[in-house]
């Protein structure tokens, strides 16, 4: 098994923590399981120099963005801009590294 199929096991374990922990917890919402998910985008642009991608994507709640938006993110690994292209729609995830918003995994959207 490949780190970047190791890293995708271990996001499918923690959605699954998420959803029992949900089950148990009924003041839990929907919401906040889905936002546990992968998010849906469009890269818009990519900036190799930079090592940085534009995409356009729907609320993300988990970091309080409310309205569909198009964000300029940092990739975690210069090796995600080769993966995908402007037009792609992809599935990625964020977070907050160095306390800026990073793409931490991202692939193309079946």
């Amino acid at each position: 098994m490949n780190a970047s199929e190791k890293e995708m096991t271990m996001r499918k374990m923690a959605l699954v923590a998420v959803t029992v922990a949900a089950l148990a917890l009924p003041g839990m919402s929907v919401t906040a399981i889905a936002q546990s998910a992968p998010f849906d985008g469009q890269v818009k642009k990519i900036d190799q120099a930079a090592g940085k991608l534009t995409i356009a994507h729907g609320p993300i709640q988990k970091f309080d963005m409310d309205e569909p938006m198009t964000m300029v993110y940092r990739v975690q690994d210069p090796a995600m801009l080769e993966a995908v292209k402007v037009g792609d729609k992809v599935k990625f995830d964020i977070d907050r590294v160095n306390n800026q918003f990073t793409v931490t995994a991202i692939q193309k959207a079946k």
